[in-house]
């Protein structure tokens, strides 16, 4: 994405010092552009963790690139053992999201083993750095394929309504929840990916954005994203949706996912599940899309998955520039009230009408799925 003329992805390794990963601070947009340098192992999870990079891609690629500077950590003798350390303190760190395991997996794989032992420990350092860039451009690739094919989706719907309406036909309305744009991968997005290329096409379209309580990454960052591209917007309460399907005013939901099953149950941000529902009543076609790296072949159901509670504190408080343009954090709700805040929920394959991946787009079902990656037929338990 471009940002004050310049163009930027969410992570990269410091062009002066190749042992410097550079990431974007995503805590404090949409107030502060900033650019934060992570040195070690022990930095990386901790911007996963804590947030400073989120998105089911880049949090792939931020445990990629964690898993390098091990390896710039890790003892020549004891090489092997101090990666193995540093992938489980990385997996640890956000249980939700299969790509960040398939990352670190990936990762061991270069860097463990029969293949890695013919390697002196230099030898493997620069594996490392080999593989976790590749990672890193694998998902600015498939998010741009992403885009491709879901803009034939949006290009379709334009073309419908501009039969029915002719020169003064409405935009096309996308409703999308969370944030799963550029921030949220490497580069391009997947939910926002086809929404940049419609816009770059000249298509007319508008998305309406889920605030997305509690850390409002819709507010803060799809938001934010939107404006940079120019891309016409506005910003809605979460439970606006619903009331907007059901007068008309939404084409097509799409929305990203942190984990998709191989039956095709989706695990994306708390409330999407109530997005799909709504849109299943009002026959809104709601659209996943994702990388492959997101989809968990070994996994039946999405019930199974576990679900992140993260800390009450994000449900008790907000965090917004006052009048003066200072930051402040505010507390909404009573002393005594406690909270609960679980980070995602499942949406049954049911409700969705297809995956858009970055091998073209296939029904959300165990058959459609393997339609578009057969290699995976025979390995599945």
């Amino acid at each position: 994405m471009n940002i004050n003329g310049r163009h930027y992805r969410t992570i990269w390794l410091k062009e002066d010092d190749k042992r410097v990963v550079q990431i974007i601070n995503q805590l404090a947009l949409p107030h502060r552009f900033e650019i934060l340098d992570v040195r070690t192992a022990a930095g990386v999870q901790r911007a996963i963790k804590d947030m400073y990079v989120r998105g089911a891609g880049l949090i792939g690629a931020a445990a990629a690139f964690g898993m390098y500077l091990a390896a710039l950590e890790a003892g020549d003798r004891s090489f092997e053992q101090d990666v193995l350390r540093a992938a489980e303190a990385l997996k640890a760190t956000r249980p939700t999201a299969s790509n960040l395991a398939w990352a670190v997996n990936r990762m061991l794989a270069r860097l463990t083993g029969c293949e890695a032992a013919r390697l002196n420990a230099a030898e493997k350092r620069d594996a490392a750095r080999r593989t976790a860039q590749a990672v890193a451009d694998q998902d600015a690739d498939y998010c741009k394929h992403i885009g491709m094919y879901g803009l034939d989706i949006i290009k379709a719907v334009a073309e419908r309504k501009k039969a029915r309406y002719g020169a003064s036909a409405p935009p096309v309305h996308i409703l999308t929840h969370c944030n799963a744009g550029w921030l949220a991968f490497v580069d391009y997005g997947s939910a926002l990916s086809p929404v940049y290329a419609a816009f770059d096409a000249g298509i007319n379209v508008h998305v309406w954005v889920d605030e997305t309580r509690p850390r409002n990454q819709g507010a803060n960052l799809t938001a934010w994203e939107l404006c940079r591209h120019g891309a016409p917007h506005d910003l809605i309460p979460d439970n606006a949706g619903g009331h907007l399907m059901q007068r008309g005013l939404v084409d097509m939901v799409i929305t990203g996912a942190d984990r998709v099953t191989r039956r095709g149950d989706a695990v994306n941000k708390i409330g999407t599940y109530l997005k799909a529902v709504a849109a299943q009543e009002n026959n809104v076609p709601f659209y996943v899309a994702l990388p492959s790296s997101t989809f968990d072949f070994a996994m039946r159901e999405g019930i199974e998955i576990p679900i992140e509670e993260r800390d009450a504190s994000e449900v008790r408080f907000v965090s917004g520039k006052t009048a003066d343009g200072s930051i402040e954090t505010v507390q909404i709700c009573p002393d005594e009230t406690p909270s609960r805040n679980w980070g995602f929920d499942v949406t049954p394959a049911r409700y969705i009408r297809g995956f858009i991946t970055e091998r073209g787009v296939c029904d959300a079902s165990e058959k459609g799925i393997l339609s578009l990656y057969p290699e995976y037929a025979g390995a599945l338990p």
